[in-house]
């Protein structure tokens, strides 16, 4: 799910995924396609493997070809040392801007929430590929 404010952004330049450092942030509260910056999300209790702002995706290139840009990235893992949620979406955002600060991408909803107890893993796997996965495609 694309966040609206998202198109606009990207073409004042706000966004360089060559340069740039992209996260994923966890809610339990359903983002609205209207939603602007991370400050507009409502995450998840900090602590227990989660770091508020999320994590960073590794990797993240660019491509494009016949006038679709591809943004792709590897897996990112949150490791519960602790109960970590209850979360259901998993945001992107770009967390290097600053004004507007931290915009936000796109989501992806799970379906129902989830809970991690300590020693237990949830991976945000783009096209569920460990390494390479495409993220969004914009054309």
């Amino acid at each position: 799910n694309k966040f609206q404010d998202f198109s606009e952004q990207l073409h004042r330049g706000v966004h360089n995924f060559a340069a740039h450092t992209l996260k994923i942030a966890l809610t339990n509260t359903a983002p609205s396609a209207s939603n602007t910056v991370l400050a507009d999300i409502t995450q998840i209790a900090n602590g227990n493997g989660y770091t508020t702002g999320g994590t960073a995706v590794p990797n993240v290139s660019l491509t494009e070809t016949g006038g679709t840009s591809t943004v792709k990235g590897d897996k990112v893992t949150f490791s519960a040392t602790g109960a970590v949620g209850p979360f259901r979406y998993a945001v992107l955002y770009n967390d290097t801007p600053t004004s507007p600060a931290d915009p936000l991408i796109a989501w992806w909803d799970y379906g129902s929430s989830l809970t991690l107890a300590a020693g237990e893993s949830f991976e945000v796997k783009p096209s569920n590929l460990d390494a390479g996965g495409t993220l969004f495609t914009h054309s």
